[in-house]
């Protein structure tokens, strides 16, 4: 839009009709200023052109959000275990909104149904299943990528398998990640009853040689509070942990063990001396990369499913209504 020809407008990039503010056209200012002398029929023209123009911007920035909208790519962040919208909340601070662009928009949420605590394989397999169901539709719903927000990585096999749109895990994107930065890694965690989700996670990647050791701080995690009102006593149990990972265990490079942990990254961050991965962070920026770059999993190895039936959980009735 040319000013001399049409008013023009300011708007914070893809910031589309949120604080927008309207500049007449120079040869409007022109009409206005020269009817100063109260010549009621020229004022008279220039508001009307005045309209005019107003109108035709409005019809501008619809289109300009339309296309914005159009381009913007979102990714679907599940919550592996039914959680309220209180605690979705939690859990989407561990992103801040400085680190998302204005061409992404993440939506996180839980599953219907299934696991609480994570605390063992049978746990894991209804994890699985409920990550599946709430995952397997995304691509219809107009999602550009899948991500689990979680350690465990609940259903990002099958998920894989079903969808053709990346899917991502912060489990294997974490370790993987920690084995470029350094030559050995600890995983820095609230409970030993998570332990299988890291020993899983290292036979997975063929990491064992890595895993320098698995340091817990023996404290029940909460999967709706997260560290909220623990920072206290959590935080400086945490750093003890990863002290000793790194003096005594020789591990040059440390992962939190949950997303339900992404509270404690930035003290600890300041603290220690070695990287410490936020694992729901480097998940997301993986989702963000393979999308930049166009890639996906390979159909080779997560052949597609000859039949499936993404309704098969409908009738379970959600934990959270």
């Amino acid at each position: 839009m040319d000013d001399a020809q049409i008013g023009s407008i300011d708007v914070a990039q893809g910031k589309a009709l949120t604080a927008v503010r309207f500049k007449p056209s120079k040869s409007l200012r022109s009409d206005i200023e020269s009817s100063k002398a109260f010549d009621t029929d020229a004022l008279s023209q220039a508001f009307e052109k005045l309209s005019e123009e107003k109108l035709l911007l409005k019809e501008a920035l619809y289109v300009m959000d339309a296309q914005n909208r159009h381009s913007r790519k979102r990714i679907k962040m599940i919550v592996p275990v039914p959680v309220p919208e209180s605690a979705l909340l939690e859990f989407s601070a561990q992103i801040l909104a400085e680190l998302i662009r204005s061409d992404i928009e993440v939506d996180f949420v839980g599953t219907r149904n299934g696991a609480y605590i994570l605390d063992s394989f049978y746990e894991a397999t209804l994890a699985d299943a409920f990550c599946l169901d709430m995952g397997s539709r995304a691509e219809t719903e107009g999602y550009a990528a899948v991500c689990v927000n979680s350690m465990s990585d609940s259903g990002v096999s099958a998920l894989g398998a079903r969808l053709s749109i990346p899917v991502v895990g912060p489990g294997q994107a974490s370790f993987l990640l920690a084995a470029a930065l350094g030559k050995r890694f600890s995983v820095i965690t609230m409970w030993q009853r998570w332990d299988w989700i890291y020993e899983k996670l290292a036979r997975e990647t063929g990491l064992q040689h890595a895993l320098a050791s698995i340091r817990n701080i023996d404290t029940r995690p909460d999967a709706q509070e997260l560290l909220s009102g623990k920072e206290d006593f959590v935080f400086e149990k945490l750093e003890h942990a990863c002290r000793i990972a790194i003096d005594q265990d020789g591990a040059d490079t440390l992962i939190l063990g949950s997303t339900t942990m992404h509270q404690s990254h930035s003290y600890l961050k300041d603290r220690l001396e070695v990287p410490i991965l936020n694992p729901g962070l480097v998940a997301f920026k993986l989702c963000e990369t393979l999308l930049d770059l166009g890639l996906m999993h390979s159909r080779k190895a997560y052949p597609a499913p000859q039949r499936f039936d993404d309704d098969l959980f409908r009738l379970v009735p959600p934990r959270f209504p």
